[in-house]
């Protein structure tokens, strides 16, 4: 009977030689190593073998069975064959170059966002962050928006409904000049400013009708500088300078006076923009700015004949539209890949 193991082995080994593909090496796994196998077969006439014979037969078998496994597992391997069980397939050929893969990248507003920062990182200033949802005290208290002021308005505002004290309301913010009052509202009771020069990028929400230049959620960056004998001089250099940086330095722009409550004397920043290749370049708001009213610096406790300060708020949304000529604000936000892959 151990002859006949022999012959197993022989046939085995010869059969497994002249297996040239995936298909037939894996049937000749099944006749000679599967559950019903040939070797499996062999292994279980043990019980027939003589007592004498029974441990030379034992051994045998257990060196025909690493015998075939071995041979097997090397020809699989050498003939790049899947292992067994796995799923088959057409072979992947690795000396052919690989498929290169499309890479993201941030959203145009993310990227303007940053570029603005670092340019006015570049003057000195800060980035500050605050709260999206804010109390009447901040949002309009403490910038001397008066009670009759038509910005208080349920129209030009996102009031919240929630329990408590209804003399302290609260709403999304209109505007991110509300970042002004809590740095220097900390910065005083930290001891650390002013002097201070920071900014505030960040969403504000206005229940606007949406068209090519209006959301009701948009995007401000809020500038505040805040230190001894500040003139409308340096508020109008970093504007100019700002411009220049950013959008080259054949940027035309100016100053228009304005008001705002917060703010004595107000202007707006106006820039030549070519927002179609096919119409001439237009003047287009990109915020408002001025010098810190003084009741701005007594509401949070300084004393307005010490301390001046100038302040200014953009729209990053009409920055990017200058920058990249994008004629209509819906488009940064209908997220179509089309126009994505373009910025």
């Amino acid at each position: 009977m151990v002859s006949e193991l022999d012959q197993l082995e022989s046939e085995g080994l010869s059969l497994l030689e002249q297996a040239g593909d995936v298909d037939s090496l894996e049937q000749w796994r099944i006749e000679f190593l599967g559950s019903k196998g040939r070797l499996k077969a062999a292994l279980g006439k043990i019980k027939e073998v003589p007592g004498d014979q029974r441990k030379a037969y034992g051994q045998r078998s257990n060196e025909v069975k690493k015998s075939l496994e071995g041979a097997f597992k090397a020809r699989q391997a050498g003939n790049g064959a899947a292992p067994a069980g796995a799923s088959k397939g057409p072979m992947l050929d690795v000396t052919q170059p690989g498929v290169a893969q499309p890479l993201g990248k941030a959203h145009i507003l993310t990227r303007v966002r940053a570029e603005l920062c670092e340019v006015f990182a570049r003057m000195g200033f800060e980035v500050a962050q605050g709260p999206e949802l804010e109390d009447d005290e901040h949002n309009f208290v403490k910038l001397n928006v008066p009670d009759s002021h038509p910005a208080r308005e349920p129209i030009d505002n996102f009031y919240i409904d929630e329990p408590g004290d209804p003399s302290r309301p609260r709403m999304l913010r209109t505007q991110t000049s509300t970042v002004q009052i809590r740095v220097l509202e900390q910065a005083i009771a930290e001891g650390w400013g002013p002097p201070l020069k920071i900014i505030a990028p960040g969403r504000v929400y206005r229940p606007d009708t949406v068209d090519a230049t209006h959301s009701f959620m948009f995007h401000q960056l809020e500038g505040l500088y805040v230190a001894e004998r500040v003139t409308m001089v340096e508020l109008k250099t970093t504007l100019f300078q700002f411009a220049r940086m950013y959008f080259g330095p054949d940027a035309e722009v100016r100053l228009r006076p304005s008001f705002f409550p917060f703010t004595e004397p107000s202007a707006e920043l106006d820039m030549k923009i070519r927002l179609r290749p096919d119409k001439p370049a237009e003047w287009i708001e990109l915020g408002g700015s001025g010098m810190v009213d003084p009741s701005v610096l007594e509401a949070v406790g300084l004393d307005p004949e010490k301390w001046t300060g100038f302040a200014f708020g953009f729209g990053i949304e009409r920055i990017a539209m200058g920058r990249y000529g994008i004629p209509d604000i819906r488009m940064l936000f209908e997220n179509d890949v089309r126009f994505l892959e373009q910025l």
